[in-house]
């Protein structure tokens, strides 16, 4: 009795049963597909089953007693053509697009690549016979079983505190965590690391890849490693390195005690690419599987990659193939991890055809019309490298995005820059120019000031210039422009007004961040103050540089964002869920009032001197029994006198960058001293 039945094309991947384990793999080009069976360490391969069914372009096969626990990869037979666009080779050990788990990690050999390095002639077209099955993970048969036990908490977007974080940068060096659990799902799971999310009000933490990833040859090489992790081999499986022992069921652990603790949980997701490079990269998975369908490739010259990420490579989610398990992916975090959301790197690849991005790509219709993925929360970072490669505010309504046009202009606000002031209004306005289309709301807005990429809110106030030098390129990586300014010194200093300065410049970026209409993001480790060493792009310092620095926190900047933070959830005209038009609400109020410092309305002349640098801005509630809010501003370097406005009756401070106004109660009409370089939140009295 044969062990191979015919099995079923569906579900893809390895799904065991009480009889054995049910195999099915795409590849519409193949000639043949192997199933190769490994023992418990996965050091030796001891069994090669050959899949003789084929449907609709799924190789299948069920082998008998073959269960959950066991490992495997394939080997897959077909043309060596790679001016075609085909690069099967069947001496290469090839890891399942599906696999829910890979055991061991990558060792880089020569093996690895499908063709002879260094042969001659054309580098990339001569067949390399050299079994890769040593130096390759292996994937481990998973059971399918749900893994979370907790609901949703559904925070509503206008509620939104996006928290981007690392599991790993952000646990290492943590206080009051077990040493055994840094750097693991395990660590945000433990009370210390959940207590200063809640002291802080975050609603929702935005993880930065989690899938497994590859580590880059040439970082090995240098001595380095690749810390953020955009360099994604397997879809379905997490890396190994987030987790303590606890197997895959610790991820939804960590889930259900954030959700216990209210808090949501996103996952940045890495469908754009995946970590087999370009035509001189490694076959891995995907290349040696069907290279023609899983990527997109110069239609002219099918040996090369469209490089539309910068990566060497990538997914060609026009192909249905790819596209479902795209959706597949999602769907199993969604359903067996428990995460309320995603946020995709370089999405405008996956919404890309022929002929250009398309905001109606079957991509977005796919997820938008997903019942489970169509509820979750959808941002889109909108951007690659290709042609027309910056489409923020074109994405279909149901996605957010991260807004880059706010990070530059509240930067270049707060750095005394002139002619900023319509920008700045805008973008604190929710950026209503960019998202006011197709009914899409204030959340579609993902402001931002600082992210993983670029420099952290300390260095952003204390570098004019990056320093990239740990990173082995001679900081020639990274970007230049960061619109940063170091208040006097280069780094660190002894300077007292300095770094007072510092102190305020930090406060006032933070303050317009959380009071703005859209959803804020916060960096994390910027609340306390973290810094890089004015390395603005530390992917590959897995070490103290990219890991957050908790010895040297500040706890007075900690407590001011508390504070910020919960101003904004208790007063709804920071969150409107609609955009402002300056039109009056059902209480009778117009929504947004925008003045000059002198208390009149601006005009026109105003809004275009390019040396107005101050501005007061009115702004009604959404909820009946709040108060009316006057934030006013004064980006520039001298002292300004703000006059309030009238129809306000008196105010009370309850929120000062430069620390004067707070406890103050003023009339209308009267007329308050805003320092230099800061900011002051008042609220209606008697409200």
């Amino acid at each position: 009795m044969t062990r191979l039945r015919e099995g079923s094309p569906f579900p893809l991947g390895a799904t065991p049963d009480a009889k054995g384990s049910n195999f099915a793999i795409f590849s519409d080009h193949a000639e043949g597909v192997t199933l190769c069976l490994f023992s418990a360490d996965g050091s030796k391969e001891e069994e090669r089953i050959e899949l003789e069914e084929c449907t609709n372009g799924v190789w299948h096969g069920h082998v008998a007693g073959v269960k959950a626990g066991d490992l495997y990869g394939y080997r897959v037979r077909g043309p060596w053509d790679p001016a075609h666009g085909h690069r099967f080779n069947d001496a290469k050990l090839l890891i399942d697009p599906y696999a829910r788990e890979l055991v061991g990690e990558l060792q880089w050999d020569d093996a690895l690549y499908g063709y002879q390095i260094g042969a001659e002639g054309e580098a990339d077209l001569v067949r390399d016979e050299r079994d890769s099955a040593a130096f390759l993970p292996k994937a481990r048969i998973v059971s399918p079983e749900p893994y979370t036990q907790t609901a949703r908490p559904v925070v509503p977007w206008p509620k939104t505190v996006i928290y981007e974080s690392h599991v790993r940068g952000w646990t290492m060096r943590m206080k009051g965590l077990p040493d055994e659990i840094r750097g693991t799902f395990a660590a945000f799971a433990h009370p210390a690391a959940i207590d200063h999310l809640h002291k802080l009000g975050i609603t929702t933490v935005e993880f930065m890849p989690i899938h497994a990833f590859v580590q880059d040859r040439h970082l090995g090489e240098r001595g380095l490693a690749n810390f953020w992790g955009y360099n994604t081999i397997g879809f379905f499986a997490p890396e190994n390195r987030y987790i303590d022992g606890g197997g895959l069921p610790e991820i939804a652990a960590a889930v259900d005690a954030l959700h216990d603790a209210g808090i949501e949980v996103i996952l940045d997701v890495v469908y754009n690419h995946t970590a087999e490079g370009n035509h001189l990269g490694p076959t891995l998975s995907f290349k040696g599987i069907d290279n023609l369908s899983y990527y997109r490739l110069m239609p002219d010259d099918p040996r090369y990659y469209d490089n539309l990420t910068g990566t060497g490579n990538a997914l060609d989610t026009n192909h249905p193939r790819v596209l479902q398990m795209v959706m597949d992916s999602l769907r199993l975090w969604a359903n067996v991890y428990g995460v309320d959301g995603f946020r995709f790197d370089l999405a405008l690849t996956l919404g890309r055809e022929p002929g250009g991005f398309n905001p109606r790509h079957a991509f977005f219709n796919t997820m938008l019309q997903d019942p489970v993925l169509s509820r979750l929360k959808l941002i889109a970072e909108p951007w690659d490298v290709g042609p027309g490669g910056y489409q923020l505010g074109n994405f279909p309504p149901g996605f957010s995005e991260w807004n880059g046009d706010y990070r530059d202009v509240v930067r270049e606000f707060w750095l005394g820059g002139e002619g900023l002031l319509p920008a700045f209004a805008s973008r604190f306005a929710a950026s209503s120019d960019l998202f006011n289309e197709g009914r899409r709301r204030p959340w579609s807005s993902v402001n931002f000031v600082t992210a993983h990429d670029g420099f952290t809110l300390n260095d952003l106030v204390s570098y004019n210039d990056k320093h990239n030098e740990a990173n082995g390129e001679d900081n020639q990586d990274g970007h230049s422009d960061n619109k940063s300014w170091n208040c006097g010194a280069e780094g660190p200093t002894e300077d007292e007004g300095i770094l007072s300065l510092r102190r305020q410049q930090k406060r006032n970026l933070l303050a317009t961040l959380i009071l703005s209409q859209g959803v804020p993001m916060l960096l994390a480790g910027d609340e306390i103050g973290n810094s890089q060493g004015g390395n603005n792009n530390a992917y590959a310092q897995d070490n103290e540089i990219g890991w957050v620095d908790w010895s040297d926190e500040d706890p007075d900047l900690t407590v001011f964002v508390a504070k910020v933070i919960a101003l904004r959830a208790s007063r709804s005209a920071f969150s409107r869920p609609e955009f402002l038009t300056g039109a009056r609400t059902e209480l009778g109020q117009r929504d947004v009032n925008w003045f000059s410092a002198s208390g009149q309305r601006m005009s026109d002349e105003e809004w275009s001197n390019p040396h107005v640098k101050c501005l007061t801005v009115r702004l009604a509630p959404a909820k009946r029994g709040e108060p009316t809010m006057l934030v006013m501003l004064n980006a520039s370097h001298v002292d300004v006198d703000f006059t309030v406005p009238e129809q306000g009756g008196e105010w009370r401070g309850v929120l000062d960058t430069a620390g004067r106004a707070e406890g103050e109660t003023i009339p209308e009409k009267s007329v308050w001293q805003v320092p230099a370089r800061s900011m002051v939140v008042w609220e209606q009295a008697g409200k």
